[in-house]
């Protein structure tokens, strides 16, 4: 039975992570958040010091970091240079810095190699802004999940509040704004739906009526593959 390649793109807070994780954990896939290596990277900008928009400085801190992806799909860790920082790059400002270093051509190539080499053998899923359009360009199943920018301020609210952060609406829709014109608008890689992505408007669907969307799409290409 073949092992599929597939790609889940979209903005910030559109449910890519969630999604991605129930849906390789259903199939038996590795599971690959593309998004959490780049706030390690983040991460790691801040604490040396660095702006996460200098080019050399990523430069000369890239080679010294060892960024992992461990444990069991529904409960994976990011690890950095050996120490877990799970919680620790899911803050805002880590989020902000990722952003930010996302845009520079040494991090994007840095990681989109590293992503390429854990998807080379198939049965991953991968989550992103790129996928589709760069890092799984041969991926046989891409999807691009949106939301209304109220919606996805409500479920980045209540991640916010399950961490006891308290910030308004107004302020994570502000930001939410300001995350999706620097994606889409960045030099290298922005985000952008592949032209043979599937898209899907999860505004007013459950992560399960999500997920079971996609499982259908890859089951229907699974049987007309074999």
């Amino acid at each position: 039975m073949p092992r599929f390649k597939i790609a889940i793109d979209g903005p910030c807070a559109s449910g890519k992570s969630t999604v991605a994780r129930l849906l390789a954990a259903r199939l038996g896939y590795k599971y690959v958040n593309t998004g959490a290596m780049y706030r390690a990277v983040g991460l790691a900008l801040l604490r040396e010091g660095i702006d996460p928009l200098d080019e050399e400085g990523a430069a000369r801190l890239l080679p010294s970091l060892e960024i992992d992806l461990q444990g069991p799909v529904k409960n994976q860790r990011v690890y950095l240079n050996g120490e877990d920082v799970t919680e620790e790059v899911a803050s805002p400002e880590v989020a902000s810095a990722a952003s930010a270093a996302s845009s520079l051509l040494t991090v994007r190539k840095d990681l989109v190699a590293k992503q390429q080499e854990m998807s080379k053998d198939g049965g991953v899923v991968l989550e992103g802004r790129d996928i589709g359009t760069v890092v799984l360009k041969d991926a046989e199943f891409k999807f691009f999940l949106v939301a209304s920018i109220d919606e996805r301020a409500k479920r980045r609210l209540r991640d916010y509040q399950a961490m006891g952060m308290t910030k308004s609406v107004d302020d994570v829709v502000d930001d939410l704004t300001r995350r999706d014109e620097r994606d889409m608008t960045r030099e290298h890689s922005p985000l952008t739906k592949a032209e043979d992505a599937i898209e899907i408007d999860t505004t007013d669907m459950s992560i399960e009526e999500v997920v079971n969307a996609l499982a259908s799409v890859i089951e229907e290409g699974r049987r007309g593959d074999g």
